[in-house]
């Protein structure tokens, strides 16, 4: 990377920010990151930093024309489908090479009894038959897929508050992670928790969850991941993501 390069990094993820920090530390990059602004006080990572959307995928080719960006990297949460297909879109109008990094997601074990589903209504529509009290960690924007459920009662954990709609009755646990399994096993005994709603997130850092589930012998009810952009190459992590972008032949190489 002889030439300053301008790399821009979509998200506010843990493997986002390792990224940043891992380039910003190369004088020959520019790195910006993008973050959505969902999160009232977010991680900043290392590098520049713009918050706030693009405009769709017709404003963010522009934003990496006129910013004469290098290299797209969609470090996204998983969940996080509509920019990841806004950012491939926008890749392939203004020919930016573009790389996804998609974290590995989590893997059912021995004494797992997960039920998975395909959308937060999915799961909603699950729960009345496997318990009464509810562990609901799949964030914040989602809580109107169990507003109607007046007969159960949710600890719903966010790194923000939620907004209405949303249960009738339930308890607001504002916390980031990581999480360990010592204080996800306390949660789950003291608010005497029967079954716990989660996303495939993937994340090292909130997965204590699962094990204090398993050790509990509750059920889990796990969101499947939203379809990848196809023809999108992608790394497992930022080591991978930084190989990738040095092997690169970028324009003016």
């Amino acid at each position: 990377m002889s030439a300053e390069r301008h790399i821009l990094i979509l998200g506010g993820t843990t493997e986002a920010r390792q990224l940043a920090a891992g380039l910003a530390a190369d004088p020959a990059l520019r790195v910006t990151s993008s973050l959505a602004g969902r999160v009232a006080e977010p991680r900043l990572p290392a590098g520049q930093v713009r918050i706030g959307g693009f405009g769709g995928p017709s404003g963010l080719a522009r934003w990496l024309r006129e910013q004469q960006v290098d290299a797209l990297i969609d470090a996204t949460h998983p969940f996080a489908g509509t920019i990841s297909f806004n950012a491939a879109q926008a890749a392939a109008e203004v020919h930016v090479p573009l790389l996804a990094v998609r974290r590995p997601g989590w893997v059912a074990g021995p004494g797992d009894d997960w039920h998975e589903t395909g959308s937060l209504e999915e799961a909603a529509a699950a729960l009345p038959a496997l318990g009464e009290r509810i562990f609901l960690t799949t964030g914040r924007m989602g809580l109107a897929a169990f507003a109607h459920l007046d007969r159960l009662w949710f600890l719903v954990r966010s790194v923000d508050a939620p907004e209405p709609p949303a249960p009738a009755r339930m308890e607001i646990l504002l916390d980031r992670g990581p999480f360990t399994v010592e204080a996800e096993r306390e949660l789950i005994r003291r608010h005497r928790i029967d079954v716990l709603v989660t996303k495939d997130s993937g994340a090292a850092a909130t997965s204590a969850k699962l094990t204090a589930a398993r050790e509990a012998g509750i059920p889990v009810v796990v969101v499947r991941r939203p379809p990848a952009p196809p023809g999108v190459p992608t790394a497992s992590g930022p080591a991978d993501a930084i190989q990738w972008l040095r092997h690169l032949p970028l324009p003016g190489a």
